[in-house]
């Protein structure tokens, strides 16, 4: 099989609106192909390709429509969100903002020798879904392009090949697609954020749904992503992330209890006291003299 290149895409990366930054031509890939790439709005019809567009977005929010048939759908995907579309199948779609993306193009085959079951398997067609897996491997695809070298070819097999498997079992056409179950977390990049917000405001009244804001979700969405991610509400790892700081103040530093308990979040002594006790089953002050 020769190298999968630009004939093989949806034609999206032709486009005058489209400024490439790499791809994997002239690597050799049989099974895939990968551009990264800056886009500007748009609104296009696009042929069908012989192969799966997934498309991973960089930056975001950033809404997306998609008519399929007679139906339009719209999206408000946020950076570490994808676009997936199956082969064999016209694309019509309008991007209304600039954004920064991973194109992967996917040849059926692999796509079908990953699913290995004796049945083929067809790809659901998704708009803003979110998956950690997903967003990883094309994200170390994109490495591999990065910093090509030959040694580099058996590696990128491997990942080509764990994201048709996971493609194939995760993300078939049929199963249901809910975004906020069967892809339930958040990405690597909304959870970074929603971690380093709450760790700058740890002295602050901090609402979820300011926390909410910097993933790009609703506090329902982000709540319900946040809890299947971490196994805590934001309130609970909020509150842990308080309790942790409060800690390494009380074992290094010589600040007084009731600093350090409006330093980390809390009212007031008392209650720091009381989540301790609740948590850890100690006090502040017996903590600070066992460290």
């Amino acid at each position: 099989m020769s190298e999968l290149g630009l004939l093989d895409t949806s034609g999206i990366l032709r486009q005058s609106w489209v400024s490439p930054e790499r791809t994997s031509s002239g690597l050799g890939w049989e099974h895939a192909y990968v551009s990264t790439q800056r886009e500007r709005p748009y609104h296009a019809t696009f042929e069908a390709a012989p192969t799966h567009l997934l498309i991973l977005h960089l930056g975001g929010p950033v809404t997306v429509r998609r008519r399929t048939g007679r139906s339009m759908q719209t999206e408000r995907i946020p950076a570490g969100g994808f676009f997936l579309h199956p082969a064999g199948r016209a694309l019509d779609v309008e991007l209304q903002g600039r954004l920064d993306t991973v194109h992967l193009y996917l040849a059926d085959s692999v796509l079908q020798d990953a699913h290995g079951e004796g049945q083929a398997v067809e790809i659901a067609e998704e708009l803003g879904s979110s998956d950690p897996l997903i967003e990883q491997l094309v994200l170390a695809l994109d490495g591999v392009v990065r910093r090509w070298e030959p040694s580099a070819r058996t590696y990128a097999d491997h990942l080509v090949g764990t994201l048709a498997a996971h493609l194939a079992h995760a993300h078939a056409a049929g199963r249901p697609v809910d975004r906020d179950s069967a892809s339930p977390g958040l990405t690597g990049q909304q959870l970074t954020s929603a971690r380093e917000l709450m760790e700058s405001r740890l002295s602050e009244p901090l609402p979820v749904a300011e926390v909410a804001s910097v993933t790009g979700l609703s506090t329902s969405q982000f709540t319900r992503r946040f809890r299947a991610s971490t196994g805590k509400s934001p309130h609970q790892f909020l509150l842990q992330l308080r309790l942790d700081h409060a800690r390494r103040l009380l074992r290094t530093t010589t600040v007084p209890i009731a600093d350090v308990a409006v330093r980390c979040g809390f009212s007031h002594q008392e209650h720091l006291t009381r989540v301790m006790r609740d948590k850890l089953g100690t006090t502040p002050a017996v903590f600070r003299r066992a460290a």
